[in-house]
């Protein structure tokens, strides 16, 4: 349950060509270097938004004494999903972009991501940054290469020196932050489901909507990358039932829809094809759905 919630605005533009939201839990020193990394790297100059979750270990105060970030505070961790949406009304931007406390972002990331904004004829998109982590994953968009594990350990100087080698080919399936809506899909769609609070699976869902409301176009862009030091809060947290809740909701599961759906993780060929999902699928997901109730 949300007791209160308090907002500050102190950005110094009426208007941005992006706005940066970062949820954070605790994570004082991962979230310095992050908006360090956004103020140093970016190509524009951003509204940053942080969404401070009980911030006990000084994040409130700090940010605080910060000029030019906008911030919301919850005095109780309120989640991922409760978190983005909170941000809705101190938005000062047409773009919107979910960004994690624990990611490093290099030079010209934004500027990448933008570029290929002006591309679009309309607003049904949904892009993604590319990640560099240290240990391979389930994630089949992410460059796999280590420049550190936590901040004590993290290899800066060599990261920024060689990150134009680590550029990949643009790859089709955004759902993974970081990533970026038009602020009008996000309205549409009712920003991040609050049914998967505190926040498993829902990105997804956020995706999943998108496709439903006519988004066709989930691009990653293989220039505009970002280090993730890698779920430093999500080690913390209670998880909900992410993977059964998607299944209940969509009826499949969350990965016949980025794989079948969405293609994650292939080379970016163009819009998404209104999906062919073999017999077999369709029936494994029925059984999986029934397991799970």
């Amino acid at each position: 349950m949300i007791d209160s919630l308090t907002k500050h605005i102190s950005s110094k533009h009426d208007s941005y060509k992006m706005t940066v939201l970062i949820p954070s839990w605790n994570n004082l020193s991962i979230l310095q270097l992050c908006i360090r990394s956004i103020l140093k790297n970016s190509h524009f100059d951003l509204q940053i938004i942080v969404i401070i979750n009980e911030g006990v270990d000084g994040t409130l105060n700090w940010i605080k004494e910060q000029e030019g970030i906008d911030y919301v505070y919850s005095e109780k961790n309120i989640g991922i999903c409760y978190a983005l949406n909170s941000c809705r009304s101190l938005l000062k931007s047409d773009y919107i972009i979910y960004l994690n406390d624990d990611m490093y972002v290099l030079p010209d990331w934004d500027l990448e991501l933008y570029n290929e904004i002006k591309k679009q004829t309309g607003n049904e998109f949904m892009l993604s940054a590319t990640m560099i982590e240290h240990t391979k994953t389930l994630n089949p968009c992410v460059v796999v290469k280590d420049y550190g594990k936590d901040i004590e350990d993290f290899k800066e100087e060599l990261l920024l020196k060689e990150y134009k080698e680590l550029a990949i080919p643009n790859w089709t399936g955004s759902t993974w932050p970081p990533n970026v809506v038009h602020v009008d899909m996000w309205d549409l769609v009712g920003g991040m489901s609050i049914e998967f609070s505190p926040g498993m699976y829902s990105d997804p869902d956020l995706a999943r909507k998108l496709l439903m409301a006519g988004v066709r176009n989930f691009k990653g862009i293989g220039s505009s990358l970002v280090y993730h030091f890698g779920s430093k809060s999500t080690k913390r947290v209670r998880k909900n039932r992410g993977r059964n809740m998607f299944l209940l909701k969509w009826g499949l599961t969350a990965n016949a829809f980025t794989t079948a759906y969405l293609n994650i993780g292939s080379k970016y060929k163009g819009y998404v094809a209104e999906p062919v999902v073999k017999p077999e699928l369709k029936w494994v997901n029925r059984i999986k759905r029934i397991l799970s109730c």
